[in-house]
């Protein structure tokens, strides 16, 4: 087995383990969410593969100390610079970036401390979030939940991995616009639905 197979899941944090009922949903509702939307409707071109190759990592954090957040995401960075068999992390943030405009603030500064500790053109950082929002595009338009994630993340990407991906991929430039019309055909309705009934993976039972 690789260091990275059975997706290796952790939480960290002194927030997120004081409340580690929330952290380990977080983590299985995404998970969940990976494998049922993102590869159950192709929105990502490499994304089954390593799915299927056990070497995505499922990461919990609370977001309601940024410094805590931001250490976490700098670690994941080391951690895919030591370990060559993980292509790819989820920084899910269990609480603290609920509102979509305060997660918006907390990407900008990670976008900008990446570039400052010399990551940038090495991991590419996706947003996802409950209430994600294209600029321009209404609320209610379903293209919004291709990046319409159960709990907020950042998603660590490779960028030597995505261009080598896209090169085996037809017509890459336009997969955003066939990922929105894929939305479009299921309907925000039943988007909704499923991502509701996403969200409640993992929860514990009463």
């Amino acid at each position: 087995m690789s260091s990275a197979s059975l997706s290796s899941t952790t939480v960290i944090g002194e927030h997120a383990l004081a409340n580690r009922a929330l952290a380990d949903q977080a983590i299985a509702a995404s998970r969940a969410w990976v494998e049922t939307m993102v590869v159950g409707h192709n929105l990502c071109p490499f994304a089954g593969r390593e799915v299927q190759r056990d070497t995505v990592r499922y990461v919990a954090v609370s977001a309601h100390d940024w410094s805590e957040t931001l250490g976490a995401l700098l670690a994941e960075c080391q951690r895919l610079d030591e370990d060559a068999s993980l292509a790819t992390t989820l920084l899910v943030l269990s609480d603290g970036v609920n509102d979509f405009d305060d997660y918006l603030d907390l990407l900008g500064v990670a976008e900008a401390l990446l570039e400052e500790q010399g990551y940038e053109g090495v991991y590419q950082l996706a947003s996802f979030h409950p209430d994600y929002c294209f600029d321009g595009v209404a609320e209610d338009d379903p293209a919004n939940y291709t990046n319409r994630s159960p709990w907020p993340m950042l998603h660590l990407l490779r960028e030597d991995a995505i261009a080598e991906a896209l090169s085996h991929y037809p017509d890459p430039e336009a997969i955003p616009e066939r990922n929105a019309a894929a939305m479009t055909a299921l309907g925000g309705e039943a988007l909704a639905s499923k991502l509701a009934a996403l969200m409640k993976t993992g929860e514990p039972r009463t």
